[in-house]
Formats: structure tokens, sequence, C-alpha cells
């Protein structure tokens, strides 16, 4: 009976979700209702001790790096940079093959540390134009994005400044360019197969003469050409990014050693202040890296970027505080659901798995599904099973470098569900619904979750990391 009132919460905020209304509303609501139903006793103390201390922790730790990730793709689109990229990329690559295209500026702006919520908006109307143009279904759009910014640079390659790559760091004591061959190899597989997937598609669609569609809503102008930055200088911030958070991952040990401390200038007598830089190191080297990004945007656009600067930060801190609360409160949720009795149940089923990695890899995808983020369900599972996991690794003889890989790729499979915030924002910019759009998303998930047992197995057989 408890499992079912557990199942029964997270269909109910599923449901909520897949009708667009908020997570941050319905997260709790979700969350001690399955309380209640269990023990009405304890829905006070459960929502301030847990579902609040859940929310408020991970709010702590990632808020900077949100709001800076959005200000950072809001200077880039500001500049005119986003454009000079796209503009690039569909020159390299052609407008016949739109989908490719689409895929490769998505990864080229996710991997640059601008989140993949702010890329979702910048990329739309070119994507809408260049499918208009081609005469490719819109409604393969969001799989098309979802394939470029939700897979590869948001967990798997090495180096990716996304909050989902970074988690594992502050468990496992890693750096985000961990297991980088396993993270290139689980990339080369799901961007092949999901460009033969999203092509195949299209195929279908120009045999039934399908078209672009018709009677669409939330169409983009058509793109003007313009006078753009040269495509060297409009890439320079997310180079500086990349090459910023590796200096900066070497450099911050090296300043501060194992810890930093201080005493607060308070009345009376505080404790000292402790600072554990093994647990930090990756998120103050992606604050440091996305702050020189947007110093660089400044440097070659100043002008254009200061002159609607005012209005667009708003905008980005706006969107920061929308994806850090919607995260936070699925964070908390799950934090709720996994302190049930319920729980137990699929704990104990995760349990019996005797392979540490593909234990991992379920529990995280698993998790990451229940609260429909990956952020918030891989940070859910590695509190409560990271020492486990470790564990059985160093038994096994795992490096930590081949779990991070496992844990931030399985983060990002079955968290898109259609509760999803992502996915719920890329459907409501497109103009699309999820009966429309929504299966390919849920194939491109299945496909980037294949690619975790994929590595997993290649693990296995060469030993390689």
């Amino acid at each position: 009976m408890d499992f079912l009132i557990v199942l029964a919460s997270l269909c109910f905020l599923m449901f909520v979700a897949y009708r667009g209304y908020s997570v941050i509303l319905f997260a709790p609501i979700a969350a001690m209702g399955a309380v209640l139903l269990i023990d009405p006793g304890m829905v006070a103390p459960m929502f301030t001790g847990l579902f609040m201390a859940k929310m408020v922790d991970f709010a702590k730790n990632y808020f900077p790096v949100f709001l800076l990730g959005a200000v950072f793709g809001k200077v880039i689109e500001l500049s005119g940079f986003s454009k000079s990229i796209v503009v690039w990329v569909i020159g390299l690559i052609g407008r016949e093959r739109a989908m490719l295209a689409i895929v490769l500026v998505c990864a080229i702006l996710t991997y640059g540390g601008i989140s993949l919520f702010v890329v979702v908006f910048a990329v739309y109307p070119f994507a809408a134009e260049m499918f208009r143009q081609g005469d490719i279904p819109k409604r393969l759009i969001p799989g098309t994005i979802a394939l470029g910014a939700f897979t590869v640079t948001m967990d798997a390659l090495p180096g990716t400044p996304q909050i989902q790559n970074i988690i594992p760091t502050t468990f496992f004591k890693t750096n985000i360019y961990a297991a980088p061959w396993l993270g290139i190899i689980g990339s080369v597989f799901i961007i092949v197969v999901g460009l033969a997937y999203l092509e195949w598609q299209r195929r279908k669609a120009l045999a039934r003469q399908e078209g672009y569609g018709a009677n669409l809503i939330n169409e983009p102008e058509p793109f003007e050409h313009e006078k753009l930055a040269h495509p060297l200088i409009a890439i320079l911030p997310l180079i500086m990014v990349g090459v910023m958070n590796k200096v900066f991952t070497v450099v911050i040990p090296m300043f501060y050693g194992e810890t930093a401390s201080f005493i607060p200038a308070v009345i009376g007598n505080p404790a000292p202040v402790v600072v554990q830089i093994d647990k930090i190191v990756a998120i103050w080297a992606v604050i440091g890296a996305l702050l020189t990004g947007i110093a660089t945007v400044f440097i070659f656009a100043w002008r254009t970027v200061v002159a609607k600067f005012a209005e667009g930060s708003k905008t980005a801190i706006a969107g920061a505080l929308l994806a850090t609360m919607n995260t936070a409160s699925e964070y908390g949720f799950g934090g709720v659901i996994a302190a049930l009795p319920g729980f137990l149940v699929l704990a104990n089923a995760l349990g019996a798995i005797p392979n540490p990695l593909i234990k991992q890899a379920v529990t995280v995808s698993a998790l990451a599904g229940i609260t429909g983020s990956a952020s918030g369900g891989m940070s859910i599972a590695l509190a409560a099973m990271a020492n486990t996991f470790i564990e059985n690794a160093n038994a096994a003889g795992i490096p930590l470098e081949v779990l991070h890989r496992v844990a931030a790729m399985a983060s990002g499979g079955m968290d898109t569900l259609p509760h999803n915030g992502a996915v719920i924002t890329l459907l409501a910019v497109t103009g699309l619904t999820h009966r429309q759009s929504y299966k390919d998303i849920f194939v491109i998930t299945c496909i980037k979750t294949l690619a975790v047992f994929v590595i997993i197995g290649v693990y296995y057989a060469t030993g390689i990391v």
C-alpha cells in the first residue's frame, strides 16, 4: 500500500506537469499529499525539516551556476554572437542538412556553457526557418533540439560545464573531465543513433508528403540576415569558458589546499566556517569560467550588450530563478518520497542488483524519472547511496571517474518524462504539444539511456576510462 501511495504521488505530479501546471506549486502538494496518506502527523515536520531543507540545500549549492549560465547565455544573445555561430554552422553544413546543423549548433552552445533552457529560446527561430525551407515537419524540431542540447553536451562529453556534469564531482571528488574516453564513446553512440532516428522520421514524413505543417502557433518571424560578428570572435567566449574551467580546476586546489576557513565577524564567539575544497572546486571553477566568458563578451561587444543589458539581465535572472526553483522543488519532492516507507520497496529492488555500475545507472535513472529532473534525481541518489557506490566500486577495482561518468549520463536519460521542466519549456517555446512531439523526445531519451549501458559494456570489455 505504501508503495502505491508513492507511485500515485509521482503519477499526480506527472499529470499536472503534463497539463502545464507549475511544479514549484505542485511538487510540495504531491509530496505532502503522500505523507498525509501515510502519517498525517508528519506533514508539517517533513515539509519544514525535509522538503524545504532539501530545496534550500540544492539552491545554495547550484544557484550561482544557474544564474551565471543564464547571464552568459543572455549576453551571447544580446551581442549577436549566437546568431553568428548559427549562421556559420549552417554555412558549413548546408541548409539541406537542417537537422544536423541544429544538433551541432545546440551542442556548441551548451558545451560552451549556455544553459539548455537558454539554448531552446536562442535556436528555435533558426530551426523553424530551416525546417520550413527544407519542408521538414515542424513536429520534429523538439526531438532535434533535445538531441543537440539535452544529451551529449549535458552530461556525456568530458568538460561540459552543465550542472549534471558538476554534481558528481562533489560526491566522488572527481572533476568534470572524468572518464573522457567513455564519455566520448557514449557521445558518438548517441549522436549517430539519434541522427539516424531523426533522418528515418524525416524520410517517412517526406514519403507521406507531410510538409512543414499548417495552422501552427508560436511561429517566429523569418530570420533576416544582418551584419554579424566574425564567427571566431563569436565563439571565443565559449572557448574561454572551456579553457578557464580547466585552468581553475587545477589552480584552485593549489591556491587553497584541502580546506579554507574563516571566523565570521559577528558578536559573540562564532564557530569557524570550514570549506572542503575538494567538494566545491568544480563549482568554483565553473563560476570562474562563466565570469570569464561574460567578461570576454563585454570586451568584444561592449556597446551592443550594454545598450540592452538592463532589461536582458532581468530576463536572464528570472529564467535562472525559475529553472533553479523548478529543479529545487523536484529535489525536495524526491527527498520526501525517498524518506517514505514505500520507497524502500524500490530501494530494496535496486539494491539487489549485483553489478555496481548497473546498480548506480538504474538507481540514478529511476530517481531522475521520479523527480522529472536529471540534477534533482542524481543529487538524491548520490546523497543517499554515494558511499555505497564508492565501497562497491573500490571492492571491484572500478575508478571513481567511471562512477562519475555513469552517474552523469544516467541522470539525463529517463529524467525527460512528461513532467520534466526542460521538456515542458521546449514544447511551450516551439508551440507544440506532447501529443505532437513527445514521442520523438522519448525515443531520444531511450537512446540516451541505452548509451549508459553501452559505456558500461565498453569499460568491462576494454578497461578504458
